[in-house]
């Protein structure tokens, strides 16, 4: 069971001396060997506020932002000439890799036709069956962005429920959902720190509690007002929670005996398999969403309807009130979306890579366990399929507080930036891991390398 990780002297069983001496002189060595690149971005990118065009950028470790030449599979070139093999793969936009070939042609082709006219084209016709077939759910929509179908979604949720509420996991991760952005801090719900300009009460909308815990969620749903429990089947955004056995047949139980809706956001467990994490698993969700790598990389989105939630929708939309739905982008369901979402579908997400994902990711998942149990590092490894995250604290973790607890930023930016200058790319804001079908096991090993390298340095 996971254990404080830090004191006053240490971070993860790492003095926090050697954290500082580690990230200064791995900075020093970032810095020289990108030159062209601190020579126009270590000051910041002229034209953008603070410097980047997207403000999370500036929270890589590095001491500025890469600068990309070109990406290519599971590798990144900066213009510093400097390659790098990349698992972080956009954070899982490009979780199948930079540019798919299948994806590529995909987008040529369709740049030819137009890229946007708020009407489908043929690959629309295609994608339909491929979801229900693939997802298992029978009606779905378009939209660009997760947080976009999880919010269209929960309005769903509302409309057919009659009820304001929506359930969250502390620690979750559901893009930029206003009422996901809650946290429970002693026990108490709360808005999340450091959100810019937000000054309503978001816990008015959305009862918290913690992952895993059945009692809890039966307590949060006896009063029948809850509309929807979102949820990503692992927690998977700062340090990885697995679900307990029977969670998840708890979860789908309860919110059913209360009359309420279970939506299931596979953005980051889709490294599960081409059904997701819910196929695999034999979740019954009413609604589910999938974002970020659906369209190898292309901005889109999807979200599906059980049959009981779509006729009850059809019922709410004949006797609501006319007038805009609050819900859908003109961007979104465009062709040059259709085109790269059919190719993923049918040519990229296939059961045969996947099976390589899997196994690669297996290997890493023991190499770096291997080198965390010879160094005795208080650290362990979870895995989601082709997702794989080393935690700088004992595990397994079974909730959200203790994910927080467990996240040692400072210890891990210095390996961040030890893993860069070794030639590996990871997650920024946690280390997490993507296997790609593009990714090699000759990377796998020099990832491994690299991470024993860290150790010995922090350690010796």
């Amino acid at each position: 069971m996971h254990s404080t990780n830090s004191s006053k002297a240490s971070i993860g069983g790492i003095s926090r001396d050697r954290i500082a001496a580690l990230r200064t002189s791995e900075a020093n060595t970032f810095r020289k060997a990108r030159p062209k690149s601190q020579a126009k971005v270590g000051n910041g990118l002229p034209g953008f506020f603070g410097g980047v065009p997207m403000h999370w950028m500036t929270d890589w470790p590095t001491p500025f932002p890469i600068l990309v030449e070109s990406a290519k599979g599971a590798a990144i070139t900066d213009i510093d000439g400097n390659r790098l093999d990349d698992f972080c793969l956009g954070d899982t936009g490009s979780m199948f890799g930079h540019s798919p070939p299948p994806v590529a042609r995909a987008i040529r082709r369709q740049a030819r036709r137009g890229l946007t006219y708020m009407l489908p084209s043929e690959d629309a016709l295609a994608i339909g069956p491929l979801l229900q077939e693939r997802f298992g759910l029978p009606f779905w929509q378009i939209a660009t962005t997760a947080t976009d179908a999880n919010r269209f979604a929960l309005r769903v949720a509302r409309a057919i429920t009659g009820r304001e509420k929506i359930l969250v996991f502390n620690g979750c991760y559901h893009g930029s959902v206003d009422e996901t952005m809650v946290r429970l801090v002693d026990g108490k719900a709360v808005n999340r720190p450091g959100l810019a300009g937000e000054f309503r009460d978001l816990t008015r909308m959305a009862k918290v509690i913690e992952f895993n815990d059945v009692a809890a969620l039966q307590a949060a749903l006896k009063d029948k007002d809850v509309a929807c429990v979102i949820a990503e089947p692992v927690l998977t955004n700062s340090c990885m929670v697995l679900p307990d056995p029977g969670f998840h047949d708890a979860l789908r139980k309860l919110t059913r005996a209360a009359g309420t809706l279970l939506l299931i956001d596979e953005t980051h467990t889709i490294t599960t398999g081409p059904g997701g994490y819910t196929r695999k698993f034999g979740l019954q969700p009413d609604l589910f969403v999938l974002g970020k790598p659906i369209a190898g990389g292309v901005p889109a989105s999807v979200w599906g309807m059980s049959d009981e939630v779509a006729s009850r929708y059809a019922d709410y939309n004949r006797t609501k009130e006319p007038g805009y739905s609050g819900m859908g982008t003109t961007l979104s369901a465009n062709p040059l979306q259709f085109a790269a979402m059919r190719a993923t579908l049918e040519e990229v997400m296939t059961q045969e890579n996947y099976a390589r994902m899997d196994r690669l990711a297996l290997r890493l998942d023991a190499g770096l366990t291997g080198v965390i149990d010879r160094y005795n590092l208080p650290w362990h490894v979870a895995r989601v399929g082709a997702r794989v995250e080393f935690i700088c604290a004992p595990g397994p973790l079974r909730n959200g507080a203790e994910a927080e607890t467990a996240h040692a930023p400072e210890l891990e930016a210095a390996v961040h930036v030890a893993l860069v200058n070794q030639g590996v790319l990871i997650a920024p804001f946690h280390n997490m891991m993507l296997i790609s079908p593009a990714t090699t096991g000759a990377q796998v090993n020099r990832l491994i390398t690299a991470f024993a390298t860290v150790a010995v340095r922090l350690t010796a």
